[in-house]
């Protein structure tokens, strides 16, 4: 009876052990989570063993996840900085960083709004809060400025490309996620916001910045001023059930989904 009983016990061991190989926690940035959300679900439907769930509190918390050992894969939209990795090796932890995708980050307006371009400086200004009315770049009303929080990796970009380490001034909106930008964007005509390249819709008017329109050539080629790789990092190389789901993102399938939600393939 003993014997029966562990061998029981060895088999339900085993079994919560394939259990947790074929488990996958995704979380991290807002941009990616469009991209990742379609790549799992196609890649879950071929591979119903596999069980992964998604979520984006942004890069800063997926980033933070990973060093925590609370997922598995981190989604960013920058890279990882050094006092990260450091923090991450002090935790036993070694983040490898792959790029899944490319992208621009695009300023956008409502669609009432007369403005159809700007300028890296004027956006600068804009986000200083320097320029607080629309009549200073040919429009009307007053300038409603919508940021992206600081936890958010488009606002760590946003504050390298356009910014140039200044501080975003404490009067914007700051929003969670691209969703939320687009929204407050969307419902107010003198909003101004910046979002994604996935994330451009009808009820947003992207505008164009230092006369270069931001679309799949100009975002791959760095023409456009403000594009970005977009990454995710696993603890080590990726192995086991990540590896596939790594290996499908990266392959001509995943590729081609990257492109159908709006953002660049990497070929």
């Amino acid at each position: 009876m003993k014997k029966i009983i562990g061998i029981c016990a060895a088999l339900l061991l085993c079994a919560s052990v394939a259990m947790a190989e074929t488990s996958i926690k995704v979380d991290g940035s807002t941009t990616v989570l469009p991209i990742m959300q379609k790549v799992v679900e196609a890649y879950m439907k071929a591979h119903p063993d596999v069980k992964i769930s998604v979520s984006g509190g942004g890069s800063g918390n997926g980033i933070k996840a990973l060093i925590d050992g609370a997922t598995d894969i981190a989604m960013a939209s920058r890279a990882m900085e050094a006092k990260e990795i450091d923090l991450a090796k002090s935790k036993g932890r070694n983040p490898v960083q792959t790029v899944v995708a490319v992208d621009a980050i695009v300023p956008v307006v409502n669609p009432a709004s007369k403005l159809s371009a700007i300028t890296l400086a004027q956006l600068k200004d804009i986000y200083m809060g320097k320029i607080t009315s629309w009549k200073d770049l040919g429009g009307e009303g007053p300038v409603v400025v919508v940021s992206r929080d600081t936890s958010s990796g488009t606002y760590e970009t946003w504050e390298h490309l356009v910014m140039k380490k200044e501080r975003v001034f404490p009067a914007a909106l700051m929003q969670a996620s691209n969703g939320a930008v687009a929204q407050a964007v969307s419902k107010n005509k003198n909003a101004i916001g910046y979002v994604g390249l996935g994330y451009l819709e009808p009820s947003l008017k992207g505008l164009t910045v230092d006369g270069v329109k931001a679309d799949a050539e100009t975002a791959k080629s760095k023409k456009y001023p403000i594009s970005r790789d977009l990454y995710i990092y696993t603890n080590g190389a990726p192995a086991g059930a990540v590896k596939g789901l790594v290996d499908f993102l990266l392959g001509p399938d995943g590729q081609k989904l990257v492109k159908e939600v709006g953002f660049v393939p990497l070929s």
